[in-house]
């Protein structure tokens, strides 16, 4: 294989790493809070009227406080640990990546 050929497979793997590394990263602009957060009633009512008036965020919120009890915090570091284990199976070869994906080549070690 010569080395134009090892480039372009470094390249596919940069490639399909970090796109399956940013497929992993939690979807947070699906939360739609804004609403009740410019309301100018929020600041009028108290805290429980003002979830009253807002069941979507009132639900979402519930919602988030299950997950959070059920451990979906645990899958937010999924993209680090996959990084990580890629860390330890690229090292073998002299490179790494970072937390998106990205390989990092090292320097070939000097043998005497």
């Amino acid at each position: 294989m010569n080395s134009l050929e090892q480039a372009e497979d470094l390249k596919a793997f940069e490639r399909r790493l970090t796109e399956y590394v940013s497929c992993l990263q939690p979807a947070t602009g699906r939360w739609r809070t804004w609403n009740w957060l410019i309301d100018p009633d929020t600041q009028k009512v108290s805290f429980f009227s003002s979830l009253w008036n807002h069941p979507f965020f009132t639900i979402s919120c519930i919602t988030l406080i299950a997950l959070f009890f059920a451990g979906i915090h645990k899958r937010v570091v999924a993209p680090s640990i996959i990084a990580a284990r890629c860390r330890t199976v690229l090292a073998e070869y002299n490179m790494s990546c970072d937390d998106t994906g990205k390989l990092i080549l090292k320097p070939r070690p000097h043998i005497q």
